[in-house]
C-alpha cells in the first residue's frame, strides 16, 4: 500500500491527466485482491474514495478479519464500496461473511445501493473469466 500511495500514484498524476483527488481514485481487486482494496480504502481514507471487492476471499480470516475490517471502516458520507460473490467453487463459501460484512456497514451507516452494493450471481465460479464477465458492474457503481 505504501508503494502504491507514495509512489505509483504520485509517478502517475505527475505524468497523466488524471483527476487526483479521492472522488476519481478508486481501487478494485478480486480474492485476496479484494480484502487488500478494501484495506486500501481503510487504511488512506483521504486517497482511495472507492473500493471495487469482488469475491472477497473472507474465509482466510473468518469472523476476525471480518471484524477487525468492519470496526476499522471509514466514516460513511465519503466512499463508495462493491462487494461481490459467486455460487459455485471457492464464492460458494462466501456469503456468510460477505453478509457479516454488510451488517458492519449499515452499523457504520452506509446506505446500500448508494454508498455501498453487495451483489450475488448465481452460477458464477471464483476465477478471472467470471470477474471478467462482471467487471462493468462494479465499475458502473463505484464511477456512478
Amino acid at each position: 500500500m505504501q508503494f502504491l500511495v507514495e509512489e505509483l500514484k504520485p509517478f502517475i498524476d505527475a505524468r497523466y491527466p488524471t483527476l487526483s483527488d479521492s472522488a476519481h481514485t478508486l481501487v478494485m481487486g478480486s480474492s485476496m485482491g479484494g480484502l487488500i482494496s478494501l484495506y486500501a480504502l481503510i487504511e488512506y481514507p483521504d486517497v482511495f474514495g472507492g473500493a471495487g471487492c469482488l469475491s472477497t476471499h473472507w474465509p482466510i480470516g473468518e469472523e476476525v478479519l471480518v471484524d477487525a475490517l468492519g470496526t476499522a471502516l471509514p466514516s460513511a458520507g465519503r466512499h463508495r464500496l462493491y462487494f461481490d460473490f459467486g455460487t459455485e467453487t471457492l464464492d460458494a463459501n462466501y456469503e456468510p461473511w460477505q453478509q457479516r460484512m454488510d451488517e458492519w456497514l449499515r452499523t457504520a451507516s452506509y446506505r446500500e445501493g448508494r454508498d455501498w452494493s453487495t451483489r450475488k450471481f448465481e452460477g458464477a465460479e471464483h476465477s478471472e473469466r467470471a470477474w471478467r464477465e462482471r467487471v462493468p458492474i462494479p465499475l458502473a457503481f463505484l464511477l456512478g
